[in-house]
């Protein structure tokens, strides 16, 4: 037994046993992935797996009890990979951080040249991702801490603390009718949005919105992030719903865009601060950071 069969015993399960994804995920070849498992199942002598011809279909009992204890065992593994960091300089070293474009692109900057004036030789590593993606690379060890909506708060294996609270906004051309006029759901409903997709921060407040009132949107373009959004609002393809905060700079190279409170109409979000539980952190670099954070005046 070796630690990439394990990997591939947790891989299976978190690709549902599609072997093709396995092998990708662990950057090696199908064929490998196949051979490790049926040397596994040869070496314990129990079927791990619930098969229909080549395809794998489930786990059996064995293979459920083994995934737990592979899970458990490269959970430890991947503390001991940090110990030389969490016995080194808090001065240096690498803070790896998951987060979704917007916050990347509209909150984080200030506090990353905070950071980095007060940490130089600690180098910053920006994954960015859904908040199902975030969450992911939180629970396998990949970030240090994640930044996302109430989605970090949905796992046991997470501490997730809220950072502060936003509101939506409308963004529409210069000169658009809405200006004009009181902003209603029922008054947006008569024009086509541009906003984020589904499983993005926000958009299940904007369905939500609609739905309760009764209201049909007319939503002709969705997006991951803040940026496409802008983008295709300044092409005139519809008004933008979008977070508040990432409104700013919304002239750059295309027509100027007006701002536009919706407070009143959709629900506030709630930015959140992950880290998971019980991962080994390094001596300081985490605490600085979320120090820095809950200082930024949000």
């Amino acid at each position: 037994m070796n630690f990439q069969q394990l990997k591939i015993i947790r891989e299976a399960a978190r690709c549902d046993f599609n072997l093709t994804d396995v092998a990708n995920t662990l950057y090696t070849s199908q064929s490998g992935v196949s051979r490790h498992i049926r040397d596994l199942e040869d070496e314990l002598g129990v079927e791990l797996f619930i098969r229909r011809g080549k395809r794998l279909l489930g786990m059996t009992e064995p293979g459920k009890a083994l995934l737990s204890i592979a899970e458990r065992i490269l959970d430890e593994a991947s503390k001991v990979r940090r110990l030389a960091d969490v016995f080194s300089s808090e001065t240096s070293g690498v803070l790896t951080i998951a987060t979704t474009h917007t916050q990347a692109r509209y909150s984080l900057p200030r506090i990353i040249k905070a950071f980095r004036a007060l940490w130089p030789n600690v180098r910053l590593e920006l994954n960015q991702g859904t908040p199902q993606e975030i969450a992911s690379m939180l629970l396998a060890g990949e970030a240090d801490i994640g930044i996302a909506s109430e989605q970090l708060t949905n796992h046991d294996g997470i501490s997730a603390f809220p950072w502060f609270s936003w509101h939506h906004a409308l963004l529409v051309p210069q000169g658009h009718p809405l200006e004009q006029q009181s902003v209603t759901l029922a008054a947006l409903s008569r024009y086509p949005l541009i906003t984020y997709r589904q499983g993005i921060t926000g958009r299940s407040r904007v369905d939500r919105a609609f739905q309760q009132a009764g209201l049909v949107p007319d939503i002709v373009l969705s997006a991951q992030d803040s940026d496409v959004v802008k983008t295709y609002v300044e092409l005139g393809l519809g008004v933008g719903i979008l977070a508040e905060h990432a409104c700013n700079d919304s002239t750059e190279g295309g027509e100027a865009l007006v701002t536009l409170s919706a407070g009143e109409l959709f629900e506030p979000n709630t930015v959140w601060l992950g880290i998971r539980r019980g991962q080994l952190q390094r001596n300081g670099d985490a605490s600085n950071w979320l120090n820095l954070m809950y200082n930024a005046g949000f």
